[in-house]
C-alpha cells in the first residue's frame, strides 16, 4: 500500500498477511526452540556436575558458534536466491542454488574447522580460569566434528523453507532432541556402560544429533523430489562439481554480509563470555544461564525473522511492492508483541527461570539480576532480528552488518567492559553495555526499513487478490 493509503487499510492489509506468515513462522519458530533446546538440556544437564562444567560449556559452545554461524550466515543468502526462484516460478534455479549451496558449504566446514582448531589452544591466552579451560577444550574438539553436518543441514533446511515446506525441518529438530537428551544421559553422567565425560560428553551428544537431524532432512528431500517430480533429482552427482559463477557471485554479495553480520552479533557475545570467563566462576555460571534462557525466547523472532524473509522474498520475486511493505511490517508487529509479553514473563519469575538450571544460590541471585536486565531489551532485541530478515528478503545484507559493527563492537563491548571491569560493576556491567548496542542496532535497522517502504509506496495499487 502506498504512502497514501488511508490508515483503516492497514489493520485489513495485516489480516491478509498474517495466516500466510503464522503458516510458514509456527513451524520454523518450533524448528528454531527445538534447536535452542539442545543447547539448554546441555546447559542443565552440566548444571548438575558444577558451575565449572557450566562454564565449559558455556566457554566452547559460544567459540564454536562464533566461527561456525559464519558459514551458517553465509548460506542466508540462500532464502533471497531461493524464494526469489519460486516465487518467479523457476525451479531450475531454485535447485541450482541448492546445489550451489551445498558445495560452498563443504569448502566452508574444511577452512572453519582449521579456525575452530586455532581457538582452542588462543582460549588460555584470554585469561579463562585453569579449571573451566579444561573441561572446555574437550567439549570445543567434539563439538567442531559436527560442523560439516550442521553446514549441510542449514542448505537443506534453507531450501525447504523458502519452497514454503516447513515441517520436515520442525520434525528433524524436535525429534533430534530425544536423541540428544539420551546421549547426554550416556555421555556426561556415564550411563549404557560410557564412560562420564562431563562436559565433553554434551558436546559429542550434540554431534550425533545433528548427524541424525542432516540424515533426516536429506530422507525428506530426496522422497519429496522424486514423489512430486521436482527436477532436483535430474540433476545428478556431477552438478555438484559444476559451479556456476554468477550464481556464486550472487550468493557471496547477498551471503557474505549477512555472515559477518550475523558473526558480529554471535561473536560480541562470544567475546563477552570469554570476558566473562576471568570473573568468578559464579558469575560465569550466571550469564550463562541468563544468556541460555533470553537465547530460547529469541529464537521466537529469530524463526519469525526467517518466515519474514521467504515472505518479503516471494512478494519482491513477484514485483510485488505491495506484498512486501505487508509482509515485513507484519512480521514486525508480530516480533514486538511477542517481545513485550516475553520482557514481563522475566521480570515476573526470573528466580524460578534460574532454578531449572541450577541449585546453587549465588548462581540464582546473580541470575535474576541479569534477567531483568534482559527484560528491558527483549523488544529491541526481537526487532533488530526480525528487521534484518525483512532487509534480506529484499536483498539488503550490508544495512544490518554495519548496525551491528558500529553498535556492538564500537559502542556496546567496549562500555560493557569498562562498566565490568573499570566500574568494579562485575557481570551486570558487561550486560549493561550489550543491552545498549542492541538498542542502538534495533533502531537504526527499523529507521532504514521505514525509509525503504516510503520508497516502495510510491511502486503501485494495492492489489485486490489476497496473498
Amino acid at each position: 500500500m502506498s504512502s497514501r493509503t488511508p490508515r483503516a487499510r492497514w489493520p485489513r492489509a495485516i489480516r491478509a498477511e498474517l495466516p500466510s506468515l503464522l503458516r510458514l513462522a509456527v513451524p520454523v519458530i518450533l524448528a528454531e526452540l527445538g534447536w535452542m533446546a539442545m543447547s539448554l538440556v546441555d546447559t542443565m544437564m552440566v548444571g548438575r556436575v558444577n558451575a565449572v562444567a557450566i562454564g565449559a560449556v558455556s566457554i566452547g559452545g559460544t567459540i564454536f558458534y562464533a566461527v561456525a554461524v559464519f558459514g551458517m550466515g553465509l548460506l542466508l543468502g540462500l532464502d533471497y536466491l531461493v524464494a526469489h526462484a519460486v516465487g518467479a516460478r523457476d525451479l531450475e534455479r531454485a535447485h541450482r542454488a541448492l546445489l550451489l549451496g551445498l558445495c560452498v558449504s563443504t569448502v566452508l566446514a574444511a577452512v572453519l574447522t582449521v579456525f575452530l582448531g586455532l581457538a582452542a589452544p588462543a582460549l588460555a591466552l584470554v585469561g579463562i580460569r585453569t579449571a573451566v579451560l579444561a573441561e572446555a577444550i574437550p567439549y570445543l574438539r567434539a563439538l567442531t566434528w559436527s560442523l560439516l553436518p550442521l553446514l549441510w543441514f542449514t542448505c537443506l533446511r534453507r531450501y525447504l523453507q523458502a519452497m514454503g515446506l516447513v515441517l520436515p525441518v520442525m520434525v528433524s529438530v524436535i525429534s533430534a532432541n530425544l536423541i540428544n537428551v539420551i546421549a547426554d544421559w550416556a555421555l556426561i553422567f556415564g550411563h549404557l556402560g560410557l564412560p562420564a565425560l562431563g562436559a565433553e560428553g554434551a558436546g559429542w551428544a550434540t554431534f550425533a544429533s545433528r548427524v541424525y537431524m542432516l540424515a533426516a532432512l536429506a530422507v525428506f528431500t530426496v522422497l519429496h523430489a522424486r514423489r512430486h517430480r521436482t527436477g532436483l533429482l535430474d540433476h545428478g552427482p556431477g552438478s555438484l562439481t559444476i559451479v556456476d559463477v554468477g550464481r556464486l557471485r550472487e550468493l557471496v554479495r547477498l551471503g557474505l554480509p549477512a555472515a559477518v553480520q550475523t558473526s558480529l552479533e554471535v561473536g560480541v557475545f562470544a567475546a563477552a563470555t570469554a570476558l566473562a570467563g576471568r570473573l568468578a566462576p559464579v558469575s560465569l555460571a550466571a550469564h550463562q544461564i541468563a544468556l541460555s534462557a533470553i537465547s530460547f525466547v529469541f529464537m521466537v523472532p529469530l524463526g519469525l525473522s526467517s518466515a519474514a524473509a521467504v515472505r518479503v522474498g516471494l512478494a519482491a520475486g513477484r514485483g510485488d511492492a505491495i506484498g512486501v511493505m505487508r509482509a515485513g511490517w507484519t512480521a514486525l508487529l508480530v516480533g514486538a508483541i511477542f517481545m513485550l509479553g516475553s520482557g514481563l514473563v522475566l521480570v515476573w519469575v526470573p528466580d524460578t527461570i534460574m532454578r531449572i538450571f541450577t541449585t546453587e544460590r549465588p548462581v540464582i541471585t546473580t541470575g535474576v539480576s541479569l534477567l531483568l536486565v534482559a527484560a528491558v531489551f527483549q523488544l529491541f532485541d526481537g526487532t533488530q532480528v526480525v528487521v534484518t530478515g525483512v532487509l534480506r528478503g529484499i536483498g539488503d545484507t550490508r544495512t544490518a552488518m554495519v548496525s551491528n559493527l558500529i553498535a556492538h563492537w564500537f559502542v556496546g563491548l567496549p562500555l560493557g567492559a569498562a562498566l565490568c571491569f573499570w566500574m568494579g560493576w562485575d557481570i551486570m556491567g558487561l550486560w549493561l553495555g550489550l543491552s545498549i548496542g542492541l538498542i542502538s542496532v534495533a533502531v537504526v535497522l527499523t529507521a532504514v526499513w521505514s525509509r525503504r517502504v516510503a520508497a516502495l509506496g510510491l511502486a503501485g495499487p494495492v492489489p485486490s487478490r489476497r496473498q
